[in-house]
């Protein structure tokens, strides 16, 4: 225990050599993606069925149902006391208020259009890491983000149906963007000072979920008349998507820049068109195609290494 207490507080410690950690952080960050992308199907099928609030309380009811037996086993170590208002408030922006707007604004705009402007968050994570937490601006990511956005807007572009941009809707799908980006980048600074990544998940879901109580009396409206199967989607919603893929997005968030982490999930769209096509039946169309493809060149594009040299000498040793 004294030893977990002192890595806190020494930076870069908690980090495994680069070679060692490689792949499991390659594995986590697609099981991330993965059951992210599958999220857009879930939401879909149950949807029609539940109220924002509703489906968002049910969701994470069961995530951080799940969210606490992982972090049992796991071995609970609660972060500072000082650091607790700061994981309180990442909890109440990730898993209630970005639920909720992402939620209310797949009521009216089309799922390319929601996608095309969420992922404005990977650019604003990229912009604001760089500036406010020192990353920099390393070249693979600077060019790999705006061509996996390319293919985003691609993406949305074609699935955007012929009717007005709805402005509530977009402004909902924008609040999402910036919940996302801020609180990715407040998690990425309660990682790098010394918050443990699965109590930290745990913690954060509880408050979000206390956060969404006031729609408990939905919530029962919504299960009473909501067949199975919408039902079910939200459960796994819960266990899948929240619990599995968040606990597997904070691996990799403590162990790669904020930057490089939230470009990852720019595969999302793409992977959620192959799940549509796959589970819906929805033909993607040869433009959707192409922009899967920028997405998966974009995100591979940020993952590269270039020049090494310049990078060492940008980056003195620290001793």
């Amino acid at each position: 225990m004294p030893d977990t207490v002192n890595r806190r507080t020494a930076p870069g410690v908690d980090r495994p050599p680069a070679r060692s950690r490689g792949p499991l952080v390659l594995a986590a960050a697609l099981v991330t993606v993965v059951l992210w992308a599958s999220a857009f199907i879930g939401i879909r099928g149950a949807g029609p069925h539940f109220d924002p609030g509703a489906m968002a309380l049910l969701r994470m009811t069961v995530g951080a149902a799940v969210l606490t037996v992982i972090a049992v086993r796991h071995g609970i170590r609660l972060p500072e006391r000082r650091h607790l208002w700061l994981v309180a408030v990442w909890g109440i922006g990730w898993f209630c208020v970005y639920n909720l707007a992402l939620n209310s604004a797949e009521r009216t705009l089309d799922a390319g259009t929601a996608a095309m402007v969420v992922n404005l968050a990977p650019l604003m994570v990229v912009v604001f890491s760089g500036l406010f937490l020192r990353e920099g601006f390393p070249r693979p990511l600077i060019v790999g983000a705006p061509i996996a956005f390319l293919g985003v807007v691609l993406i949305g572009a074609t699935s955007s149906t012929d009717a007005g941009p709805d402005i509530a809707g977009l402004l909902l799908a924008l609040l999402a963007a910036v919940m996302y980006a801020g609180c990715t980048l407040l998690q990425k600074h309660l990682l790098s000072a010394g918050a443990e990544p699965t109590t930290l998940t745990w913690l954060g879901a509880v408050a979000g979920t206390l956060a969404l109580l006031p729609w408990v009396a939905p919530l029962a409206d919504d299960l009473q008349s909501a067949p199975l199967d919408a039902t079910l989607w939200v459960v796994y919603l819960g266990v899948f998507p929240t619990a599995i893929a968040f606990t597997t997005w904070a691996y990799v968030l403590q162990r790669s820049t904020a930057g490089q982490t939230s470009a990852t999930t720019y595969v999302v769209p793409a992977i959620a068109i192959l799940l549509s096509w796959a589970i819906l039946g929805e033909v993607p169309t040869p433009l959707m195609f192409l922009g899967g493809a920028l997405c998966l060149l974009g995100v591979l594009i940020t993952r590269m290494r270039w020049g090494r040299t310049g990078e060492k000498a940008t980056s003195p040793p620290r001793r």
